[in-house]
């Protein structure tokens, strides 16, 4: 509060750090931290963004600015009493003459006023429903919570980004299988690869207790891995370590991180979950990096990096024939080869893809994603209860995995249990808080579904504004368009799905959409209004 009023006491001005401590801490011995970590705190109950500021602007190397409109009560009604200050057009150097004490006063209270409101909407926005009625209960029985930032390559070599990146992923697939920790996922935490961000700033930004931050660096058959473990509150370091190691012992790494860090967050875990700890998807590091490449390539997602991708992928169980996730990986993109209408031979690639999962779980029924993948392959055979029988085994081995849930939530919407699939979506994006426009794509279908038309379309055209040419976006999108009586933009819709893929049409749909059979003739019968032909 102080801090903020401070900024507006002194409008269109640059402020640097120094004259906050030395006015606001009042000379005060603080570390460096402390007026960053007030700042963070302004934003997130003002709703602002440090990227894009509609309030505070950060001013490299200068301090800040409060450039947010400011209004005096006395001057309420004249044309000139509303003053927005621009960080991008003010002359930072420039110095204003301090308002007189009337007008500072007057200030504060328009200042108090207004942190009020924003409190309030802050809070209103945030505290789920209901709990404002619930007794707060001890904040101690709260798990910890962590995230894991991607691990840095320091190597001269850029290809060792695969093994930093694999790194990454694996130690948050070891950690989201304890019950009694919450682990943000790969897909949120690698948003902030190459930013430099402090762990305060992550920790208010995604409101979990510790970091943990590394870099690895490999020479020849020698690597150097560093690791930090930092309290977001603090900003001190609740553990460190650097492991020098031959090259072939990095997964060993991996373990003792994963084991120091259960140990220093005093994590509680079962008998099963400690023996799941001990098990490994490969011990061959040849077959790691082709696997991690075709994960690159998988991402890409066009119909040519899925095949390259499945050479990785084949490479690496090649060297490794027992390397369960690379049976699920190449099972996975067999079945989105099948959905897009990216195979001359739908019925054997789909085939295929079964038998892929099942050895992939078979050869690993310790990692998640070999259940993930099995429960993919089964909704898209529309065989509903093995998927939700797999994809629920995928969340026992690993309570915090957002992809589960998501997959799970997806299954429920097809099935017709939207209520259910928007809970379980809910519960996905808390453990991926900057999660995909796939998630978007599952609440628009849960909305559909459910026939609460506005919503999805709201959710799809969000997702759409992420990934434009995605044709399963737009697919519900269509559809909703048509219930909610805007036909012109249902046709429109269709004419860029076509534009995108020229051969869609209702009866390959038919075959290919996982709706149950009374859900889909609804869904179809609104793609031909939209002009899907047949």
């Amino acid at each position: 509060m102080e801090v903020l009023v401070y900024l507006a006491s002194h409008p269109a001005e640059v402020v640097t750090r120094e004259e906050l401590e030395r006015d606001v801490w009042h000379g005060a011995l603080v570390g460096y931290d402390a007026v960053t970590s007030t700042v963070i705190k302004l934003r997130k109950a003002l709703q602002d963004n440090a990227r894009q500021p509609r309030f505070i602007a950060t001013i490299p190397k200068k301090g800040y600015q409060l450039i947010a409109p400011i209004t005096h009560p006395e001057d309420e009604g004249k044309p000139e009493a509303n003053t927005h200050f621009s960080s991008e057009t003010i002359d930072e150097t420039q110095q204003k003459p301090h308002p007189k004490p009337k007008r500072r006063a007057s200030m504060l209270i328009a200042v108090l006023a207004g942190v009020v409101f924003f409190g309030l909407v802050w809070l209103w926005t945030t505290i789920p429903s209901g709990s404002m009625t619930q007794p707060p209960g001890n904040i101690s029985t709260l798990p910890p919570s962590i995230v894991v930032l991607p691990f840095e390559n320091i190597s001269d070599d850029p290809k060792q980004e695969y093994l930093a990146d694999g790194i990454t992923e694996d130690i948050i697939t070891d950690l989201s299988r304890l019950s009694n920790l919450l682990v943000i996922a790969s897909n949120t935490s690698i948003k902030y690869k190459g930013r430099h961000v402090t762990p305060e700033e992550v920790g208010a930004d995604l409101n979990v207790g510790f970091v943990l931050k590394g870099s690895i660096r490999q020479l020849g058959k020698s690597v150097r891995v560093n690791v930090q473990l930092v309290n977001t509150k603090t900003g001190f370091n609740t553990w460190a370590q650097r492991y020098d190691r031959n090259v072939t012992e990095v997964f060993a790494v991996q373990d003792a991180v994963t084991h120091r860090i259960v140990e220093a967050l005093s994590v509680k875990i079962t008998n099963r979950e400690k023996q799941r700890q001990l098990l490994r998807a490969t011990d061959n590091l040849k077959a790691y990096d082709f696997f991690q490449e075709g994960q690159r390539l998988f991402k890409v997602s066009t119909k040519e990096t899925h095949v390259q991708a499945r050479e990785m992928y084949r490479k690496a169980v090649e060297l490794d024939s027992n390397y369960g996730r690379a049976y699920g990986a190449m099972a996975v993109t067999l079945t989105n080869d099948f959905r897009r209408g990216w195979t001359d031979t739908p019925v054997e690639t789909l085939d295929r893809a079964l038998v892929l999962a099942k050895q992939a779980v078979a050869l690993d029924d310790s990692a998640p994603q070999t259940y993930w993948a099995l429960g993919f392959v089964y909704l898209t055979r529309k065989e509903y209860d093995n998927a939700e029988q797999a994809t629920e085994q995928a969340i026992k081995i690993a309570p915090n995995y957002a992809d589960g849930y998501g997959l799970l939530a997806l299954i429920n919407s097809f099935i017709g249990q939207p209520k259910k699939a928007i809970e379980l979506n809910d519960k996905a994006i808390r453990y991926n808080p900057y999660y995909s426009f796939e998630y978007l794509v599952t609440y628009g279908i849960a909305y559909y579904t459910m026939g609460d038309y506005d919503a999805a379309i709201a959710a799809l055209e969000q997702g759409q504004e992420r990934n434009p040419n995605a044709i399963h976006i737009k697919l519900p999108l269509a559809a909703s368009y048509v219930r909610a009586d805007r036909q012109d933009d249902a046709e429109w819709v269709v004419t860029e799905l076509r534009a995108l893929s020229p051969t869609a049409s209702i009866s390959d749909l038919e075959k290919t959409i996982p709706y149950v059979p009374e859900l889909k003739r609804a869904f179809l019968a609104d793609l031909r209004k939209a002009g899907l032909p047949e």
